[in-house]
């Protein structure tokens, strides 16, 4: 972990013990993870014990306290090492934030101390099958029982839900409202009714499983995140938060291309000489590396802004589109430099290549992104309700994390 101008060290010593881990406990896994599906909550308790499955929540609640810069930096050290677990990780931090900005105080005494030992693990359900970019197009129903709710419907890409505990449900509460009438909701594992399908075949981040979730079942009145209505409201700062996870996963990714780019120039030989002295290949490092440092720039000054509690929104989405084209570019470079060998699965390239792509897709894909930068530039903050009835909506659902 090299130390970065303005970061506190506290958020480098963290990250540092967690980058320890990740290269001895991860990494040497991420190959077998990747090909044989094997999903990584299998480390939720190794990580627990770190502090990073409540790294996001405050102490009274069981988390470790760090900062969001602190955040990013120990998502890029695990995302170097697996992508997937970065991922799944993140997909937990979906659901925790859901219940700490929603929930009212019992909901979080009940939820969020266990989530951050790693005792319960979470997921978040917003996309469906045809409602991905825009909310309003949901589908999912929440209506009044004696009982407390009765919610139907179906989320589809739905990361963690194979082993979570509890799963942060959004559905309409009143459908002629638009995304005003969308609720928020806990539905906890073995709930009659709650049915998770087998995961789906992804092309990258294999190790975080994503699942489509039938829902016809009841949940306590208790379970409901504050007041009916302010669903999206929840869901739009937990995506801000989110969308940081991502550019941190982005960011890790993208480190470990290079780092296998520098290494691979040094020691292969072409024409009698390294490849590192060949212009060409030093102008795609050099492109590569300025768009890395620009990635992570623009991640932290979102941190930074986090931290203050200053507003989010734009900065979010500069951050997390930016460093998801930059992971696209650099994977991709780097798999070119090593030419046919890259395109080999006995290197970690293509591996690494195929975790990207699916950064510029969930949490808003680059598209949505652009839409929420320029709406902030002409003085129409997205972050308003009136966002998703007006933007874009995707012909299909974003896959993955539950968060199209």
């Amino acid at each position: 972990m090299l130390p970065r101008l303005g970061i506190e060290h506290d958020d480098i010593e963290i990250a540092s013990a967690i980058e320890r881990f990740a290269q001895h406990e991860l990494a040497p896994h991420a190959r077998q993870v990747d090909e044989e599906e094997i999903a990584t909550t299998r480390y939720v308790p190794a990580l627990a014990e770190l502090g990073v499955m409540g790294m996001n929540l405050p102490e009274r609640w069981g988390g470790v306290g760090a900062s969001p810069t602190g955040v990013i930096l120990s998502l890029v050290e695990i995302a170097k090492a697996c992508a997937a677990t970065s991922s799944m990780v993140g997909a937990h931090y979906l659901a925790t934030d859901s219940v700490l900005i929603g929930g009212d105080d019992a909901i979080r005494d009940r939820l969020l101390p266990a989530a951050a030992a790693g005792a319960r693990l979470g997921a978040f359900a917003l996309t469906e099958p045809r409602a991905g970019s825009n909310p309003a197009d949901m589908a999912t129903r929440a209506t009044a029982h004696s009982d407390g709710y009765r919610i139907q419907g179906v989320k589809h890409f739905i990361s963690n839900a194979g082993d979570a505990d509890f799963i942060v449900v959004y559905a309409k509460t009143d459908p002629a409202a638009g995304v005003r009438g969308i609720s928020a909701f806990v539905v906890e594992r073995g709930t009659p009714g709650l049915v998770i399908s087998p995961p789906e075949k992804l092309m990258g981040i294999r190790g975080a499983p994503a699942h489509e979730i039938v829902l016809d079942c009841v949940v306590p009145r208790a379970n409901r995140l504050g007041e009916e209505g302010s669903g999206f409201r929840t869901a739009m700062r937990v995506l801000d938060n989110s969308r940081l996870d991502v550019a941190a996963t982005c960011i890790g990714i993208a480190e470990a291309a290079l780092a296998a780019a520098l290494d691979w120039v040094a020691q292969r030989i072409v024409g009698g000489e390294p490849l590192a002295c060949k212009q060409g290949i030093q102008w795609m490092l050099a492109d590569m590396k300025v768009r890395l440092e620009a990635a992570w720039l623009l991640t932290l000054q979102a941190a930074a802004r986090r931290g203050a509690a200053q507003p989010l929104t734009e900065a979010a989405a500069m951050a997390k589109w930016y460093a998801s084209e930059a992971a696209a570019y650099v994977t991709d470079m780097a798999l070119q430099i090593h030419g046919g060998y890259g395109f080999t699965r006995d290197m970690p390239l293509e591996r690494f290549a195929r975790d990207a792509r699916i950064m510029r897709i969930y949490e808003g894909s680059s598209e949505i992104q652009r839409t929420v930068i320029a709406r902030h530039m002409l003085g129409r903050p997205s972050s308003t309700p009136s966002l998703p009835g007006n933007a874009p909506a995707s012909a299909m659902p974003e896959p993955a994390r539950g968060a199209g």
